[in-house]
């Protein structure tokens, strides 16, 4: 177990190194445009993009930029400055961090508890008025974009342009430490959205796991020996769900996407909406200071369901 983490690690590093360069080519190499350029401002000197291009280390070979790039990265942690608020990306990510992991952490325990309970129901009645019910509304809460389905709450549910007006609207964001009580009220609507479509597809998955499981050999088997309709329906559910932790890391990489539409919709000041307006600037290091983060949520993430899979399945085994 111990060798298979630590190569696990290794391929995580190594898809960092791959997603850097990537960034790297995108926006040094590809005509996206010079970054001296950007930094300088409208309008500047010739002499003025030249020290500039010095300062950054543009004016270097190519391979030689990629490896201080690198280096800066994994070694010292540092992504550079904002062209335009001239900060350092490390500490502007800091800055808004918080609010996502709040955001982020909420709409997950939202999503894997409603996904599941919902799915587990469900499978356990099936062809029920609940069932139906509960499988139309999933189909809906998937096909509904982010954008659409914040702005559809703001309007029935926001304080100041809903029609019902029972929870704060967009800007009405503060943080735990502030107002506890505020902050939570503030991230209902945000982490409804956010979690709606990943909710819905797990519970989908999971009924279909569940359901199949359930006609499975060893569970008329359980039956048959007198073993209580709670404890075989247990041991349906840990066999039901070890194929969608497969879907963990995947839905996790969509959550981080659906995070920069739902900041954006009720202006919460996290790393997603950091991350749009990077896009809007053409802030180039804010921007890779943003994707380098979200890719490594991704790795870390993927990494902890490889690992769950032993302690899921008593089959897996690791060599």
């Amino acid at each position: 177990m111990i060798r298979y983490i630590i190569r696990r690690l290794l391929w995580g590093v190594l898809s960092l190194i791959v997603v850097a360069a990537l960034l790297f080519i995108l926006f040094r190499v590809l005509p996206t445009g010079n970054p001296a350029l950007l930094r300088a401002g409208r309008d500047p000197k010739p002499k003025l993009v030249k020290e500039i291009e010095v300062a950054l280390g543009l004016s270097k070979p190519l391979p030689v930029q990629f490896w201080d790039y690198l280096k800066e990265i994994f070694l010292h942690l540092n992504f550079g400055y904002s062209y335009y608020s001239q900060q350092s990306v490390r500490s502007l990510i800091a800055e808004r961090l918080p609010p996502t992991i709040s955001l982020a952490l909420g709409a997950g325990v939202l999503w894997i508890v409603a996904g599941f309970g919902i799915g587990i129901v469900s499978a356990l009645r099936r062809h029920s008025l609940w069932d139906r019910a509960a499988m139309g509304g999933a189909l809906v809460a998937i096909s509904a974009p982010e954008f659409w389905l914040g702005l559809v709450f703001l309007y029935l549910f926001s304080s100041d342009i809903g029609k019902f007006k029972l929870l704060p609207g967009a800007g009405s964001y503060v943080s735990l430490s502030s107002d506890p009580w505020k902050w939570f009220t503030s991230l209902i609507m945000p982490w409804i959205v956010l979690a709606a479509g990943a909710a819905a597809i797990f519970a989908r998955l999971m009924r279909g796991s569940l359901t199949e499981t359930m006609r499975e050999d060893y569970i008329r088997t359980a039956r048959a020996k007198g073993l209580p309709e709670r404890d075989v329906v247990r041991h349906g559910v840990r066999a039901a769900v070890n194929p969608l932790v497969t879907l963990f890391g995947l839905e996790l990489a969509a959550l981080l996407g659906g995070a920069v539409i739902v900041e954006t919709v009720f202006n919460i000041p996290g790393v997603g909406r950091l991350s749009y307006q990077a896009i809007q600037s053409a802030d180039f290091p804010v921007i890779q200071g943003t994707v380098l983060l979200a890719a490594m949520f991704v790795i870390v993430a993927n990494i902890v369901v490889d690992i769950s899979y032993a302690y899921l399945d008593p089959r897996v085994r690791y060599s």
